[in-house]
C-alpha cells in the first residue's frame, strides 16, 4: 500500500460522499479527485482498465469518450459495477458496462460525435483495485472529423477546465512516449491551471512502441522536461491484444517483465508500471486530502451551524408523546398571541421593511382613509345651500320670514349627522378585513399542524366577527347620541352673531401656513404615447400648490400647479397598466397642464392612492360629486331663489352648520379609533391570550389538533438526516486527521521548458551519426554563435568521452535559435539536477542515429 492509513482513508472519503447522496443533497465540497487528461488515443482508457482489471470502456477511433466518466474504484471481495443512473442494478458482465456507457452517452449527446459536460457516475467494486476516484475526460483534438462540430476543440477544452481548474483536483497527464512530449496537450493544459506543478502527475504510455534504439529514460528519471511530481511509465495492451481478448493480468505480468528486462529501465523498474502508479496516486491523494481537510471542515461546520437552530426543536422529537403535543400546543398558542400583538402594536425586532404590518395599515385607515371618507360625504357646497334654502322656505310656509329659523339649522345638522353613519361603518369594515388578514398571517407559523391552524383561524375570526356587530352598534349609538341633542353652547361653536358677520368670501376655508409641505413622494403622470408617454416624477404638495421635479433632490422643477379651483376625480385602471390612479381637474374648465384639461396620476397600490387623496384633502382639494338633473335637464341649484334676504339667511345657517359639523367631525374622528381599539382590537388580543386555548380544547381531541402535516414530517426527517450526516462527516474528517500521515511535497524543478518557444523535440529521436553532438556547459540554454565546436574541446568542462548510448539532436542548428535537448549522459548533468547525482555509465553500443 502507498501508506499505512490508506485502506481507511479513501473509504472514509467515500462515506462523506454517501452521507450527502443518501439525503438527496449535493455536498458541494470539492472533494479531492484525479482527472485523467490527454490527447485522443493516448492510452487513457487502457490505464483506467488496468486499474479495474477488466475491459469495460468503449474503444474505437476518433473521439470515443464524449462525456466525463467519474470512476470510483472500491476495494471489495466481490467484483461488479454500479451506475448512479441505474440505482439498484449490479453489472457483473463488464461488456454490459461498456454498452451502458455507450447508451448513456448517446442518450444525451446523440450519435453525431457531440459532447456533454454532464458526467456518468460509475462505481467499480473489485479485489484487484485500490480505492481511487478518477475522472476520465474526452481526449483533446485539434481538427473536427466527420460529423464533429467545428468548435470541438473549444468544447472539449471548456469541459476539461470545469474539472481541472478546481484546486482540489489532481491532474493525471497521460502522454504517449512515441510522440513529441514537449508538444503534449495534456502537459500544456495542466501547466495553465497548475503552474507550480503541485497537482500534476505525468504518465508515459506506449513505451514498448518507441523506435528501435530509442528510450524515454531521461523523461522517466525526470531529467528531461522535468515535472515536480515526476513521471511514471506504463505499458498497456495493444489494439491487437484487446481485440484478441488478452487477459489484463497477463498484460500486467508482461508489463512487469518489460521493465525488468529492458536495459534502460531495469534500474528503475520498481518505480514503473501500473501497480506503482496506483500506489503513487494513493499516496499523493492522501497528501492532497489532508491539505484540503481544514477547508472541508470549515464548510461542514458552517452548514451545521446554519441547521443547528432549526434542528434544536427536533432533536428529542417523539411524534406520539402526549406531553410533547401538550407542550407544543401551549407554545404555539402563546407564540400566536405574541405575533398577533406585535403585528398590531408594532415591534422593534424583526421589522418588515418590504410591507406594512396589520397595525400600520389600521393606522392608515384611522388617519387617512376615514377622514377622506368624511370629507367626501361632507363638502358639497351647492347641494348644501340648496337643502338650506328648501328648509327655510318649508319652515316659513306661505309666510315670508323676517328672521332666520332655528329649526332649519337643526334639520340640516341632523341630516348631515345621519350621513356620518356610512363612512363610520365602512371604516369598521376596513379594520375588520385587516384584522382577519393579520390573523391569517400569524397562523402561517402553525402550518406544521393543519388542523390546529384551521381551528385557530376559525375561532379567532368568528370572535372578530362577533365584535364587529357590537362595535358597529356602539358607533351608531355615538351618532344617535349626537342626534339627540344639538349643543349650540359648545365652546367652539361660532354662534348666531358671528355667523351673520361672515361674508360669502369667508365660506371656503382659508389655507393656513401657505408654505407648509403636506406630502412628498413619487407619482406617475399618465400621458398618451403621442405626447411623451408616462413618466415618474417627484411630487411636492403644499397648502397652495402641487409641484413636480425630476428627482427627489428637488433641483430641476418641471412644473408648479396652483391648487385654486382644483378637484379630484376617480379614473378607471388602464387595460395594460398595473397601477392605480386618480385625476386632478379644474372646475372652471381650464387646462391644468399644457393642453390637458386634467392630469392622471398613478401609484403602485390603491393604498397609496387613498393616502394621496387624504393629503389633497388637507390641502383643500376635494373630490368631485356629480350633480343630479331633473326631468327638464335643469340642476336643482338653478331653481334656488335669488332673494337677497333668503341668501343672507342661507349664508347664516350655512356658517352655523359648517361650524357645528366641524365640531362633530372632530369628535367622531377622535372617538372612532378609540371605540374600534377598545371594542374590537384590544378585545381580540385579550381573547387570544386568555380564552383561545380553552376554545381549542373544546373544539376537538388534542391528538387530532396536533397531527403533523405530511410535508412537515418530511421536512423534519430531511433536516434531521442532513444534520446527522453533517455531524458524521465531521467525525470522519477527525478520523482522517488522526489515522493518516503526509509526505513532504517534492522540491520545485526547472519547468521553464514548458514556456519556451519553439518547443524541443522528443527524446525518442537520436542524433544523426554524421553530425557530431555539441558539448556545452550545463547553464547554456540558447544557441552558441559561430561554427559548431568539436566534441570535448577542452578538459575544463570535465566531460568524459561521448557515451555509446544514442544521443539527442538539436531542434535547429546553432544559428536558428533552436533549444538543445539535454539527455542524461556522463558528459553533462541537466540544469535541474543537483550536482551530486551520480552519472550513469554507457550501457549500449552505439547504433545508427535516426531523425
Amino acid at each position: 500500500m502507498g501508506n499505512r492509513g490508506m485502506e481507511e482513508l479513501i473509504p472514509l472519503i467515500n462515506k462523506l460522499q454517501d452521507a450527502f447522496s443518501s439525503i438527496g443533497q449535493s455536498c458541494n465540497l470539492d472533494l479531492p479527485q484525479i482527472a485523467v487528461v490527454g490527447g485522443q488515443s493516448a492510452g487513457k482508457s487502457s490505464v483506467l482498465e488496468n486499474f479495474v482489471g477488466r475491459d469495460f470502456l468503449p474503444r474505437g477511433s476518433g473521439i470515443v469518450t464524449r462525456r466525463p466518466l467519474i470512476l470510483q474504484l472500491i476495494n471489495s471481495k466481490a467484483e461488479y459495477a454500479e451506475f448512479l443512473h441505474c440505482k439498484g442494478r449490479k453489472f457483473v458482465d463488464f461488456d454490459e458496462v461498456r454498452q451502458e456507457i455507450e447508451a448513456e452517452t448517446d442518450r444525451l449527446t446523440g450519435t453525431n460525435k457531440g459532447i456533454s459536460p454532464i458526467p456518468i457516475n460509475l462505481r467499480v467494486y473489485s479485489p484487484n483495485v485500490l480505492n481511487l476516484t478518477l475522472i476520465d475526460l474526452p481526449g483533446m483534438t485539434k481538427v473536427a472529423v466527420g460529423d464533429q462540430p467545428l468548435d470541438i476543440e473549444y468544447q472539449i477544452r471548456d469541459m476539461l477546465m470545469q474539472f481541472i481548474t478546481k484546486e482540489s483536483c489532481l491532474i493525471l497527464a497521460v502522454t504517449p512516449a512515441n510522440t513529441d512530449l514537449a508538444n503534449s496537450d495534456a502537459l500544456k493544459i495542466a501547466k495553465e491551471v497548475d503552474p507550480q506543478g503541485l497537482r500534476t502527475i505525468g504518465v508515459i504510455t506506449k513505451l514498448d512502441l518507441m523506435d528501435e534504439g530509442t528510450d524515454a529514460q531521461d523523461i522517466l528519471e525526470n531529467k528531461l522536461l522535468p515535472l515536480r511530481r515526476g513521471y511514471i511509465g506504463v505499458v498497456n495492451r495493444s489494439q491487437k491484444d484487446i481485440e484478441g481478448k488478452k487477459d489484463i493480468r497477463a498484460a500486467l505480468a508482461a508489463e512487469r517483465k518489460f521493465f525488468l528486462s529492458h536495459p534502460a529501465y531495469r534500474h528503475i523498474a520498481e518505480r514503473m508500471g501500473t501497480p506503482h502508479l496506483q500506489k503513487s496516486l494513493n499516496q499523493q491523494l492522501t497528501n492532497h486530502i489532508r491539505d484540503t481537510l481544514p477547508g472541508l471542515r470549515s464548510k461542514l461546520q458552517s452548514q451545521l451551524l446554519s441547521l443547528e437552530k432549526e434542528v434544536e426543536e427536533y432533536k428529542n422529537f417523539r411524534p406520539d408523546d402526549p406531553t410533547r403535543k401538550t407542550k407544543a400546543l401551549l407554545q404555539m398558542v402563546q407564540q400566536f398571541g405574541v405575533d398577533f400583538e406585535k403585528c398590531i402594536e408594532g415591534s422593534g425586532d424583526q421589522v418588515d421593511t418590504s410591507n406594512l404590518s396589520g397595525g400600520a395599515k389600521i393606522n392608515r385607515i384611522f388617519h387617512e382613509r376615514f377622514p377622506f371618507e368624511l370629507v367626501k360625504m361632507e363638502f358639497d357646497e351647492k347641494e348644501l345651500r340648496k337643502e338650506i334654502s328648501y328648509a327655510i322656505k318649508n319652515i316659513h310656509g306661505v309666510r315670508t320670514g323676517l328672521f332666520t329659523p332655528d329649526l332649519a339649522f337643526e334639520a340640516i345638522v341632523k341630516k348631515q349627522l345621519i350621513k356620518l353613519k356610512e363612512p363610520c361603518l365602512k371604516c369598521i369594515d376596513l379594520v375588520i378585513q385587516e384584522l382577519i388578514n393579520t390573523v391569517r398571517q400569524c397562523t402561517n407559523k402553525l402550518g406544521s399542524y393543519p388542523r390546529l391552524r384551521e381551528e385557530t383561524e376559525r375561532i379567532v375570526t368568528t370572535y372578530v366577527r362577533e365584535r364587529d356587530s357590537k362595535t358597529k352598534d356602539q358607533v351608531l349609538l355615538l351618532i344617535d347620541i349626537e342626534l339627540s341633542y344639538i349643543n349650540t353652547n359648545h365652546e367652539d361653536f361660532i354662534g348666531f352673531a358671528n355667523a351673520q358677520q361672515r361674508t360669502a368670501a369667508n365660506i371656503t376655508k382659508k389655507r393656513v401656513m401657505p408654505n407648509q409641505v403636506i406630502r412628498r413622494g413619487w407619482l406617475t403622470i399618465n400621458i398618451s404615447i403621442m405626447k411623451g408617454g408616462s413618466k415618474d416624477y417627484w411630487f411636492v404638495l403644499t397648502a397652495e400648490s402641487l409641484s413636480w421635479y425630476k428627482d427627489e433632490e428637488e433641483k430641476e422643477k418641471k412644473y408648479m400647479l396652483p391648487l385654486d379651483n382644483l378637484k379630484l376625480r376617480d379614473v378607471e385602471k388602464g387595460f395594460m397598466s398595473s397601477k392605480h390612479g386618480f385625476a386632478i381637474f379644474n372646475t372652471e374648465q381650464r387646462n391644468v397642464y399644457k393642453d390637458l384639461r386634467q392630469i392622471e396620476l398613478a401609484c403602485d397600490t390603491q393604498e397609496d392612492v387613498d393616502s394621496w387623496k387624504a393629503s389633497f384633502l388637507r390641502a383643500g382639494v376635494y373630490p368631485e360629486k356629480d350633480q343630479p338633473e331633473n326631468e327638464d335637464g335643469i340642476t336643482p341649484s338653478d331653481t334656488v331663489s335669488m332673494d337677497p334676504q333668503l341668501e343672507r339667511q342661507v349664508e347664516t345657517i350655512r356658517n352655523l352648520v359648517d361650524s357645528y359639523i366641524g365640531i362633530v367631525n372632530k369628535s367622531i374622528r377622535d372617538l372612532m379609533p378609540k371605540t374600534i381599539m377598545h371594542l374590537m382590537i384590544n378585545s381580540a388580543k385579550d381573547f387570544i391570550h386568555s380564552e383561545l386555548l380553552a376554545y381549542l380544547y373544546s373544539a376537538g381531541d388534542q391528538g387530532s389538533l396536533m397531527e403533523e402535516s405530511a410535508e412537515q414530517a418530511q421536512r423534519r426527517d430531511e433536516m434531521l438526516r442532513m444534520y446527522h450526516a453533517l455531524k458524521e462527516a465531521l467525525v470522519i474528517i477527525g478520523d482522517i486527521s488522526t489515522t493518516t500521515v503526509s509526505t513532504p511535497v517534492p522540491p520545485p524543478v526547472d519547468d521553464t521548458w514548458m514556456a519556451k518557444e519553439p518547443s524541443p523535440p522528443p527524446a525518442s529521436r537520436p542524433a544523426s551519426a554524421a553530425v557530431p553532438a555539441p558539448s556545452r556547459p550545463p547553464a547554456v540554454r540558447g544557441p552558441t554563435p559561430g561554427p559548431q565546436q568539436p566534441l570535448n574541446p577542452s578538459p575544463a568542462f570535465g566531460a568524459p568521452p561521448v557515451p555509446s548510448r544514442p544521443q539527442t539532436a538539436y531542434a535547429g542548428d546553432a544559428g536558428s535559435g533552436g533549444v538543445p535537448l539535454i539527455p542524461s549522459r556522463p558528459a553533462r548533468v541537466p540544469p535541474a539536477l543537483p550536482p551530486g547525482i551520480p552519472r550513469r555509465p554507457p550501457q549500449l553500443p552505439s547504433r545508427p542515429n535516426q531523425w
